[in-house]
């Protein structure tokens, strides 16, 4: 009987400054890119969702209730941030809401009566919280920088807000409009007949709509460009393209969506995925792919990578210095690890690859270098040993770090530090060198036994083959005023049955043979606050302030007998669900199996095939 896994299908997009929100088939909503005031970070248990809208840094779902919830910067009002001006305090009682938008710092709510509710506009206003009298029989609503505009239903505009680039300057005898969108300082609206009118600042060319454009169905205004759908799927843009943010994708085609960020741009096609372009500083333009087939992940300051099991890499994340643009054709890759703003890919044939910052060459690979099994990074250099068991090692040296042992030989594991190198070595003990400063590079005495080694910033941890974890250099104390020691030297007590350790800058992690992980250290950003029910672990990884789990994907049986079939998945998938379909071809036609009476328990459930036909199953989460 066929078995095939979900791919992840998304309804809807909007792009914020520096951060993107997609949302789910299932309600649910996912969020990538900056974090820099928890604006990538979707409030637990959030679903139902209709509708999403992103500002600078805060973001607006829709419930299917008419209710709204918000998150990101503005929880609070306190101006002195410049940033928290209480957009994101959702006011009491708001109802029936239909449509939503978000400013900058400000948030739009539409009512199904046709009413609009602004909130928490900012500390200079603009006029914002100044609704026009008589704002009635709105359809559809947009919010830029400072200024608004609303969609009437007989097709006019009304915009206010502050207008020093005459923004909210509608201009006269516009009529017939059916789409409307607000960039920073300038407005757009689509007509009835397909065509786009523009106004206010056009320092970019923003407001100047490309001669020719017609049939459009769709627009979005990012900071300074604008984004036009045709009736044929395919997208223009003009404006602001720095960054590239209005150099469409070649042969982008089925468009269904198109959204504007700060710097960058979203395209949602008509299957369901994402396409996004432009700056990725911060990983915006990393859009989400229902990334699958992960079989190994790295974690570096601020990006990650993930080695799929055909050999390539996929990253995201922080791309200032290149990090998180893989270099293209990379294939065949068996091994991946990450250094602070770098990334080192062993390839089939025993070469290395790198990419991302090259500060003190730690990027650039020696000539020659072949026979390689494995590699390390580290804050400013990198490590790699060979096949014959010997360590070859390029970039910074200020510290010794790359001044490999004399004599050193029968290595079969390297780890590498802020300003440190670790070397396994075949008979289980463990040799140190670079930076000594918080004794990282002193290892203790009479450790042996080891399995596996990892290395932080200026700590170290060590898995012994009886299941124990060792650790040593920074962190062996817990006094955070010296901004190194967060206790991640300090092995949680009773800790045993690891299979695989983590070494972040100041945080560590364990993972233990039941597929759970343990985190200590420093948990600033919740680096060590290990996800609630997180189970089946088969990898992990720690970055600066950031950890990673590659989860195992239950597999789903099938077991015919006569007329029924019985399907069964593991115990520890209790968030997943069965789904039947008969037509593999439309993404639609996936029906969740009932609960009653088909569940036996839960893990196993017994159905009846299309008689005559074929029918399949997968695993829902």
């Amino acid at each position: 009987m066929p078995v095939v896994q979900p791919a992840t299908r998304f309804t809807a997009i909007a792009a914020g400054a520096e951060h993107n929100l997609a949302l789910k088939a299932d309600g649910t909503v996912i969020a990538w890119g900056a974090n820099y005031y928890g604006e990538t970070t979707v409030p637990g248990g959030l679903s139902n969702v209709v509708a999403i809208a992103a500002g600078l840094a805060h973001n607006l779902a829709l419930k299917a209730d008419g209710t709204v919830v918000a998150w990101g910067a503005g929880q609070t009002y306190d101006p002195d941030t410049y940033v928290d001006y209480g957009q994101s305090i959702v006011p009491d009682g708001l109802t029936n809401v239909v449509a939503i938008a978000a400013g900058q710092y400000h948030s739009l709510a539409l009512k199904a009566d046709g009413t609009v509710l602004v909130w928490n506009t900012n500390y200079y206003d603009y006029g914002l919280s100044a609704m026009p009298n008589g704002l009635t029989n709105v359809v559809a609503i947009a919010a830029g920088l400072y200024h608004s505009l609303a969609l009437k239903a007989d097709g006019t505009v009304i915009a206010w807000g502050e207008n020093n680039y005459g923004q909210t300057t509608v201009p006269g005898g516009l009529t017939n409009v059916v789409g409307i969108a607000a960039g920073n300082l300038h407005s757009l609206a689509l007509k009835a007949d397909g065509t786009v009118v523009a106004w206010g600042y056009t320092n970019y060319g923003q407001c100047t709509v490309p001669a020719g454009l017609t049939n459009v169905v769709a627009v979005a205004a990012g900071e300074y460009h604008n984004l036009a759908l045709k009736s044929d799927g395919t997208v223009a843009a003009w404006g602001n393209n720095n960054y590239g943010r209005c150099t469409v994708p070649v042969d982008l085609t089925n468009v269904a969506a198109v959204s504007g960020g700060g710097a960058h741009s979203l395209a949602l096609k008509s299957d369901g995925t994402i396409v996004a372009w432009g700056n990725n500083y911060s990983g915006q333009s990393m859009a989400p792919g229902g990334l699958g087939n992960v079989v190994g992940i790295a974690a570096g300051n601020l990006h990650s990578l993930a080695l799929r099991s055909d050999g390539t890499v996929v990253a995201w994340g922080n791309n200032s210095l290149g990090q998180g643009a893989v270099p293209a054709g990379l294939s065949n890759v068996v091994a991946i690890v990450t250094g602070t703003y770098h990334n080192l890919a062993v390839r089939r044939n025993g070469t290395v690859v790198a990419w991302g910052d090259n500060a003190y060459g730690k990027s650039t690979v020696p000539a020659g270098l072949s026979n390689v099994v494995a590699v390390a990074g580290g804050g400013f250099h990198s490590l790699a040993f060979k096949s014959d068991g010997t360590v070859v090692a390029w970039g910074m040296n200020d510290y010794g770090q790359r001044t490999v042992p004399t004599g050193l030989s029968n290595v079969v594991a390297v780890a590498a530090g802020g300003f440190h190198s670790l070397a396994l070595k075949a008979d289980g003990t463990a040799v140190a060198w670079g930076y000594n400063n918080h004794s990282q590079s002193t290892v203790p005495a009479g450790l042996s036994n080891i399995l596996a080694i990892a290395a932080g910033y200026y700590h170290n941890l060590a898995l012994k083959s009886d299941g124990t974890v060792v650790a040593w250099g920074g962190g062996n104390t817990y006094n955070p005023s010296n901004s190194v020691d967060f206790g991640q030297a300090i092995v949680p007590g009773g800790l045993s049955n690891v299979v695989a350790i983590a070494a972040g800058y100041y945080h560590s992690l364990a993972l233990k043979s039941d597929g759970t992980v343990v985190a200590w250290g420093d948990n600033q950003y919740g680096q060590s606050t290990v996800p609630g029910g997180l189970s089946n672990v088969v990898a992990i990884a720690a970055g600066l302030d950031h950890s990673l789990a590659l989860v195992g994907w239950p597999t789903l049986h099938a077991n015919v007998s006569g007329n029924s079939i019985t399907l069964s998945w593991p115990l520890w998938a209790q968030n997943f669900s069965p789904q039947t379909t008969t037509n593999l071809t439309d993404p639609d036609s996936w029906t969740t199996l009932p609960d009653v009476p088909m569940i036996v328990n839960q893990q196993t459930i017994v159905t009846n095939p299309v008689e005559g036909g074929k029918r399949f199953y997968r695993l829902k989460q």
